[in-house]
């Protein structure tokens, strides 16, 4: 919605990532304040309210929609809420920044697809945070300079300290290396065709039952191949590299050697220990950029279709986990929307 004012948001889900988000549009975002938050939880809802002047706490999404004092949504609540979510704002023709994943799964992915296309315009930018880091965005722009020559390889590595409680295999694949997919797709500009994910003997440090890490290797309908060392209980810290390898030269980032110090016969630096750590500044350049675009009456970023691709992406890493070998991406014909 392009206003000369402050966009007006109502976050929706106030748990970790809803309640950086609130505090980030409040204290770090100009051109934005929050006026609504919704968690199922009230007391939590509350809580976070009544931090934010003039802010209203709500437990039912489509009733902070449906508010005067809402000009754009911040979906950040679990997965499974958000094609309620989203469908919803639509109704309301809201602007949405939506978490990933869009939604869980394919089908219900291409559903918000379809219901984005009935409006004729685009209402959804979907928070895949690595397109706005620093380091990414320097790789893009040489990769697209074409100064290296045409991709050939791209590696990527990630790894947690720990899991959160209740993880299981799967979700390594469709909740961490759901990040590697959507970079792979944006650095390249390639969709990926097929999956494969090898499982090397679990870490003694992963919990009973858990297949971690895995390396997961994606092709892709450019012909590169893309791998991703996922590792989400390293006990060490929160690292996210990627090097590409091209024709004529390589690029590598992610390395964190901002500060080296050398002192007492030993040198070294730290390591991040979370993702809001590594990716606070994306973050904040990623809500800057939807807020700004926002008020143009624009949508920018990686959108609907992006997070369709994702889910489809993800449906194949777990199935080539679960049976084993190669699987292939089943993707719909892209939309002349999102081209």
């Amino acid at each position: 919605m392009a206003q000369p004012g402050t966009l007006r948001v109502a976050v929706v889900g106030t748990g970790r990532m809803g309640a950086d988000h609130v505090r980030r549009i409040q204290q770090v975002t100009s051109g934005a304040r929050v006026t609504a938050v919704v968690d199922v939880d009230a007391e939590r809802a509350e809580a976070v309210a009544a931090g934010v002047d003039g802010c209203t706490p709500y437990t039912d999404p489509a009733a902070a929609m449906a508010a005067d004092d809402v000009d754009a949504v911040l979906i950040a609540s679990p997965g499974p809420a958000h094609e309620a979510a989203l469908l919803t704002a639509f109704a309301h023709d809201l602007p949405v920044l939506c978490e990933k994943p869009l939604t869980p799964d394919a089908a219900s992915a291409l559903r918000v697809l379809e219901a984005e296309q009935s409006l004729g315009r685009r209402r959804v930018q979907v928070g895949f945070m690595r397109r706005y880091d620093a380091e990414y965005l320097k790789l893009k722009a040489l990769l697209d300079s074409g100064q290296l020559g045409r991709p050939l390889l791209l590696h990527h590595r990630h790894r947690n300290v720990a899991s959160p409680p209740g993880w299981r295999s799967e979700m390594l694949v469709n909740d961490s290396v759901v990040h590697e997919m959507d970079v792979t797709r944006w650095l390249l500009g390639h969709e990926i065709t097929a999956v494969t994910v090898l499982r090397p003997t679990p870490s003694a440090n992963a919990p009973d039952g858990m297949q971690d890490p895995q390396f997961v290797v994606f092709e892709t309908d450019g012909g590169a191949v893309v791998d991703v060392e996922i590792f989400v209980n390293c006990g060490f810290g929160y690292q996210v590299q990627a090097e590409a390898v091209c024709e004529r030269g390589t690029a590598r980032i992610g390395d964190g050697h901002a500060m080296v110090t050398n002192m007492a016969g030993r040198w070294g630096g730290t390591i991040a220990q979370d993702y809001l750590d590594r990716f606070a500044d994306a973050y904040d350049r990623e809500v800057q950029a939807w807020v700004d675009a926002t008020r143009r009456g624009e949508v920018t970023g990686p959108g609907a279709w992006d997070g369709y691709a994702a889910a489809a992406v993800s449906e194949a890493g777990v199935r080539a986990l679960d049976q084993g070998g190669r699987a292939e991406v089943e993707l719909v014909e892209r939309p002349p929307l999102y081209r």
